[in-house]
């Protein structure tokens, strides 16, 4: 199961003790998956048996309507199935739409929408109507991969309400048109866990500041893998020219013309390629510092160099 599906299952079997927050819960689900049909039937629809159930809960405890859950094939490419609770009774569709607060779109093929924010007042109904969004439309991607957070709308009134609702809770929740729907999206991780402790998603919150604390483990130790290979290539390079300008200058001049300090660092850098400024400055006597004997490859580089300007003169 991805982790998407494992939130939705989590959030599936909370059901609230408190009835404005179960109503809140309705509200959402019914309006990205519910809506009228032709024949005045309130229909809730869904891919998600997890959600369909909660749904069936919630209005049973609710309002205290019996009713089925009904399964066909999906038609999109025959995979999976489609699962939907209908309502026939319109007194029943009455006690549902005025409890809500929800009401029929003109013109939009039936779809259900909020008349005004009065079932989302109290704090614990605005984590009750995003939780039943999320359980609606949204989806978190794996965040072994990365971190994205979304709930899809079909409008964009209706993604703007539920962007406020979020950002109430100081998460930076932002809207984007995605073809024909609008996606209300939060994408850093920090603000993905607060999303979820907002939902009440729990377990899901630990699993993820579990993934999030690993990656962060493997990215300080590839920091410093990757910084230490840098200062090694660094070294290596640094080395590598120091014993071509100390052999340029043996083969040109010999080391006799050097000062004694020169001559003992040339000889000692020829026999100990790999070691580093440290190594080489306590093998001197008396000992020098990593400073000193920087100094001292720094001339005979800038000797080397010398060596090879006058050579560029006589061709």
């Amino acid at each position: 199961m991805s982790f998407s599906g494992m939130v939705k299952e989590e959030l599936s079997r909370q059901i609230s003790m408190a009835r404005h927050c179960r109503i809140a819960e309705i509200a959402a689900l019914l309006s990205l998956c519910g809506k009228m049909t032709a024949d005045r039937t309130l229909r809730m629809q869904t891919e998600n048996a997890a959600v369909i159930r909660k749904y069936f809960t919630l209005v049973q405890k609710t309002f205290n309507i019996e009713t089925e859950i009904a399964v066909r094939e999906s038609r999109q490419m025959k995979k999976g199935h489609v699962y939907f609770v209908e309502i026939k009774e319109p007194a029943q569709i009455q006690t549902v739409l005025l409890g809500t607060k929800l009401s029929p779109e003109g013109g939009s093929g039936g779809a259900l929408a909020l008349e005004n924010s009065f079932i989302t007042q109290q704090s614990c109904c605005k984590r009750a109507f995003i939780r039943g969004s999320f359980l609606a439309s949204g989806s978190i991607s794996d965040p072994e991969k990365g971190y994205h957070f979304e709930i899809v709308c079909p409008d964009e009134k209706k993604a703007e309400q539920l962007k406020e609702l979020i950002r109430s809770f100081q998460i930076d929740a932002k809207v984007v048109l995605r073809k024909k729907s609008y996606v209300v999206y939060v994408k850093e991780g920090a603000q993905i866990v607060d999303m979820l402790a907002v939902m009440e998603a729990n377990v899901g919150l630990m699993n993820l500041e579990n993934i999030r604390i690993l990656k962060e483990m493997r990215n300080s130790v590839n920091r410093k893998v990757n910084c230490e290979m840098a200062n090694i290539h660094k070294t290596v390079s640094a080395a590598v020219k120091q014993i071509e300008d100390i052999k340029l200058i043996e083969e040109k001049t010999g080391f006799h013309n050097l000062n004694e300090g020169l001559a003992e660092i040339a000889e000692l850098r020829l026999q100990y390629p790999e070691a580093t400024l440290k190594e080489l400055g306590m093998m001197l006597n008396p000992q020098v510092g990593k400073s000193g004997v920087n100094h001292r490859l720094r001339k005979l580089s800038a000797i080397a160099d010398e060596l090879r300007e006058n050579k560029e003169e006589l061709l």
